[in-house]
């Protein structure tokens, strides 16, 4: 891309599309220890539309196949021309480490998304408290840097944890802003001191104690929590025990869902009855007929009749399994992982859609 071509104004690009364009790698950098950082471009010169806290769906392609992994997005639609995902490698992680090692800049993956409603736009508040911990951190950072350059002077009270000084992801940003923003209200709270960097902060696991001292006025804030789930849990007990108000609490939370076998396709040696029930579906662009039997998903249809649909969470989250239904009707119950006007559109989620009459997905 040349100089002339590099810039363009807002009003000349359309917003990115998940289903047309890819992402370009045009930044890594490292964060803390595991941590880093990916920033992305889109290879069509378009810009990112969403909500600050939300996440995209990567597809990495590994050796063993595609991964799909969810990642938060750590940047600011405030900044549109790009997007972040800042992810920690844990011990065993495949997809993380698989980026790691392999995404350089100029590197190019498939995405998914936006989407996810952990998100301060749709619960305004005169006041917030965030709580994070580890990499729960990403969407806060999203919410917070949206905030300092669209109202930088909102209250807001940020705890975050970590166990030692040096895994303080963005610890330097964050004193940063605190500098600038009149509002902020920053609370370091780490477990243990450490030999690489000095610590004069307070210590210990967060408590109702820690918790009151770092936000005394924590019962007047609109709250949003991220980190582990035992951390999740911790900090919901505190609250409830305080008297808090919990339709003002809010997390982030990838319950892990529940795997089922999926079924064989019919051999046409099956009982009348359950031929009876089955409903044909058929995947267009594949050239497949299938069947779905009672209580089974799009997804699961369509993986026992040999067609691949990407998905990561399933249960209707990520938006990541998103098809568009040519014909029929289905019972869809999702999480938030598809807009109302995609619905409209005729697109549906495979992963909890079950078909209602003979259907015909684009898939």
């Amino acid at each position: 891309m040349t100089g002339l071509t590099l810039y363009r104004h807002l009003d000349e690009m359309a917003p990115w599309n998940d289903h047309l364009q890819v992402l370009e790698v045009i930044g890594v950098v490292d964060e803390a220890p595991d941590v880093k950082t990916f920033a992305f471009r889109s290879d069509a010169q378009t810009w990112f539309r969403y909500k600050p806290g939300q996440f995209v769906t990567l597809e990495l392609p590994a050796a063993d196949g595609p991964l799909m992994r969810t990642y938060t997005l750590s940047s600011s639609p405030s900044r549109p021309f790009s997007i972040a995902v800042t992810v920690k490698a844990q011990p065993g992680s495949l997809g993380t480490r698989w980026m790691f090692d392999n995404l350089k800049v100029g590197s190019r993956i498939k995405a998914f998304g936006p989407s996810g409603d952990f998100t301060l736009h749709d619960h305004p508040a005169a006041k917030y408290l965030f709580v994070s911990a580890g990499s729960g951190i990403t969407p806060m950072m999203s919410m917070l840097r949206w905030l300092n350059d669209c109202a930088p002077w909102t209250d807001v009270s940020f705890v975050n944890c970590a166990r030692r000084p040096e895994e303080i992801i963005f610890r330097r940003e964050l004193e940063l802003l605190g500098s600038r923003m009149p509002g902020l209200s920053l609370g370091f709270l780490i477990e243990e001191r450490s030999s690489r960097e000095s610590w004069f902060g307070h210590m210990g696991r967060i408590d109702a104690v820690r918790l009151s001292l770092l936000s005394p006025d924590f019962r007047e804030r609109e709250v949003f929590c991220c980190g582990p789930e035992p951390f999740m849990r911790a900090v919901r007990g505190m609250l409830e025990a305080a008297g808090f108000d919990m339709a003002r609490y809010h997390q982030e939370s990838f319950a892990a869902p529940v795997v089922e076998e999926v079924a064989a396709p019919f051999s046409g040696d099956g009982v009348a009855g359950d031929r009876a029930e089955a409903i044909p579906v058929r995947f267009a662009q594949s050239d497949v007929e299938g069947q779905c039997r009672p209580g089974q998903t799009v997804l699961q249809a369509a993986r026992a009749s040999g067609v691949r649909i990407a998905a990561a969470c399933e249960f209707g989250l990520c938006g990541t399994c998103k098809v568009r239904k040519l014909s029929g009707e289905v019972e869809m119950n999702h999480n938030g992982g598809i807009l109302d006007e995609e619905i409209a559109e005729g697109f549906i989620l495979a992963c909890c859609s079950k078909p209602l009459a003979p259907l015909e997905i684009e898939a």
